[in-house]
């Protein structure tokens, strides 16, 4: 166990990260001396940094400030994303710092409060924000460990006077593992991930791992969609949600007007009845459901719950709406697995009748391009046309005949191109757009804003 009376100052390496850089604002909040390092300059970490977070870009022990390296007073916090060749982390590990990863001190946040875990491979961050959302705006309160961040409140981290937090449970390198949540939400378990877990029977019994990690007489909620995939332990309750009356918590009515849903949820209680929602997608109301059950799992009323879901503003880079015109729409999304393609292309159709539908798609990690390259191109052949980006590579090295090549010939859709990120913002400009989407969880969030410049300059 870690000894924090003794630590003042904390140092992250991969602080650029939205989940280490959550952690980060939690111990700044906290007050500890908070300082890292991230391999580039990011708009989050010019947020730290003006929040009193220093991020260095420097991989050169020399840039590490002096306070930061006396061992007896400083707690290393790093995520597996950075390679173990780091000269940052090369010389903290040699050196002996106190050095631990991300979850196992989200591990020991929750062992230590009432925490309220979701996970899954789609949806984990949009059902955490709304979760955390909810419960803000009750008397429940809570604080926030986010996977995005939220637009309500402009940052994916929030200090609550409750002891119940709400985590983003992360699957990658078993790193939800280390939690011990009082209850735990699982969305999806689509195959992913699979260079961690080599097969999807694996992946699924990490998932019943971690469903084992909540605690005594805890709370398991699970999609309908997997209900059937996961073993359940005597001694906890376990609910289900969705869209069939099967389900312990299930919508009914759902009406669309001007842009907007209204529904209601049955739940085994009784009905909220009068529930709106201004986020675009069906997935959005399923997000909302989940959300809904943990909500009133964590004590909040009904019409706390009716009154903060019409507030709710959404997540940047999920299904975000950029620009909303007669004439142009464009919306930039997260997608980055075929399934989370498909909903997001789905919803565009549902909210936006037949109009031209044109996708920019980055593919996110070669390993994950060459095991669902026919998914991606069978999502992707739902658009009127596409331009495919380069695989970025995030934390791995390029794989040997992998590329986004492999999607392009396997797609069916005439109307596809490949490109270079650098070409995207002028191949638009000679384009007739009518509905655009941006998709992918890389680095292609750095073209949204000269994208969104560019056509509102069209709309001028």
């Amino acid at each position: 166990m870690i000894d924090f009376s003794k630590i003042s100052n904390i140092w992250f390496i991969g602080a650029g990260g939205i989940g280490m850089s959550a952690l980060a604002r939690y111990f700044a909040v906290g007050g500890f001396k908070v300082a890292g390092y991230d391999r580039v300059e990011t708009s989050l970490t010019r947020t730290l940094n003006a929040e009193g977070i220093n991020i260095i870009y420097k991989d050169d022990i020399a840039e590490i400030p002096g306070e930061f390296r006396d061992k007896a007073k400083t707690l290393v916090i790093y995520t597996p994303a950075v390679p173990r060749s780091n000269k940052i982390f090369s010389y903290l590990s040699t050196e002996g710092f106190n050095m631990h990863k991300r979850s196992v001190i989200l591990g020991i946040i929750s062992q230590n409060t009432r925490t309220i875990a979701i996970a899954g491979t789609h949806g984990k961050t949009s059902v955490s924000t709304i979760t955390a959302h909810l419960l803000k705006q009750s008397d429940v309160d809570c604080s926030a460990f986010l996977g995005g961040i939220s637009k309500n409140y402009q940052t994916n981290m929030l200090t609550g006077e409750s002891n119940i937090t709400v985590m983003e449970a992360d699957e990658f390198d078993r790193s939800f593992h280390c939690l011990e949540p009082e209850i735990a939400l699982i969305t999806s378990m689509d195959a992913d991930h699979l260079d961690v877990y080599e097969t999807y029977d694996n992946m699924v019994k990490a998932y019943e791992e971690f469903a084992g990690k909540i605690k005594d007489e805890g709370i398991l909620v699970l999609n309908e969609k997997i209900s059937g995939k996961i073993r359940r332990r005597g001694n906890i309750k376990t609910y289900t949600y969705g869209f069939s009356p099967t389900a312990d918590f299930y919508v009914s009515d759902i009406s669309t007007e001007n842009q907007t849903y209204s529904f209601r949820v049955n739940t085994p209680w009784g009905v909220i009845d009068d529930l709106k929602l201004l986020i675009a997608g069906r997935m959005n109301i399923e997000n909302s459901l989940g959300a809904i059950a943990l909500a009133m799992l964590a004590g909040v009323k009904d019409n706390e719950i009716r009154k903060a879901l019409i507030y709710y503003k959404g997540v940047a880079r999920r299904f975000d709406i950029r620009i909303d015109s007669d004439k142009i729409i464009y919306i930039d999304d997260y997608a980055h697995h075929p399934e989370e393609i498909d909903y997001c292309i789905e919803s565009v159709r549902e909210f936006y009748g037949k109009r031209k539908v044109t996708g920019i798609f980055q593919p996110h990690l070669y390993t994950r391009t060459r095991d669902h390259a026919e998914g991606f191109a069978a999502s992707l052949d739902k658009l009127d046309s596409v331009i495919l980006l380069p695989v970025y590579a995030a934390r791995e090295k390029p794989v040997s005949g992998v590329g986004t090549e492999m999607i392009y010939e396997k797609m069916k859709l005439e109307n596809k191109m490949l490109a270079r990120k650098d070409e995207v913002t002028w191949i638009l400009e000679s384009m007739e757009i009518d509905i655009l989407l941006t998709l992918g969880a890389g680095d292609i969030d750095k073209l949204v804003e000269p994208i969104e410049t560019m056509l509102r300059k069209k709309l001028s």
